[in-house]
């Protein structure tokens, strides 16, 4: 992976340590860092912060890939379709605004290809998708225990339960993005 040449987008779908264990296997991806972002909170939150829903932040991951491996447009779908965009601030028992579906810019072609993969998932949804398009603020980086949460606790329960379903979804509708 040529390291010079790494794109960034920041994504949130419900609880980080789900986008992150998804997007650690995909092709092209060089890191993901949980964190925060999107609120207007002083200074840096901590996590019980943010899971107070008083910050305004959401969990989020940055997500750092090669885009001649992997595109802005297949990472959208890819996150798209491994979590529930229809759900306003909410995914599966966690709710708060903190779990919100959100796609953060970092400029009008990370916009444009952001609102392109809304409309052309759109179909495949029953209910409208409620994801929002919004420019990235301060990215937070979270605390250590909550990066690379599903390697270093694949066999706790909400692993078992939450997340497992969500990586068995991504190899079966993008299989020939995985790593």
């Amino acid at each position: 992976m040529n390291k010079t040449n790494l794109d960034s987008i920041t994504v949130g779908g419900g609880c980080f340590w789900c986008t992150e264990a998804v997007f650690q296997e995909v092709k092209g991806v060089q890191t993901v860092i949980s964190g925060y972002t999107g609120g207007n909170a002083p200074g840096k939150p901590t996590y019980r912060e943010i899971c107070s829903g008083l910050t305004g932040h959401a969990e989020v991951v940055k997500i750092s890939y090669d885009p001649t491996i992997i595109t802005l447009y297949d990472l959208l779908q890819i996150f798209m379709t491994t979590h529930d965009p229809t759900t306003l601030n909410r995914q599966g028992a966690d709710v708060g605004t903190q779990y919100r579906s959100v796609i953060y810019y970092r400029d009008d072609y990370q916009k444009k290809i952001a609102e392109n993969i809304l409309a052309d998932v759109a179909p495949l949804y029953e209910n409208p998708i409620v994801t929002e398009v919004s420019p990235i603020g301060i990215f937070y980086e979270a605390e250590d225990y909550h990066q690379d949460y599903y390697k270093n606790n694949g066999s706790q329960g909400y692993c078992q339960v939450v997340i497992n379903p969500k990586l068995a979804k991504l190899r079966k509708l993008h299989a020939t993005k995985i790593k």
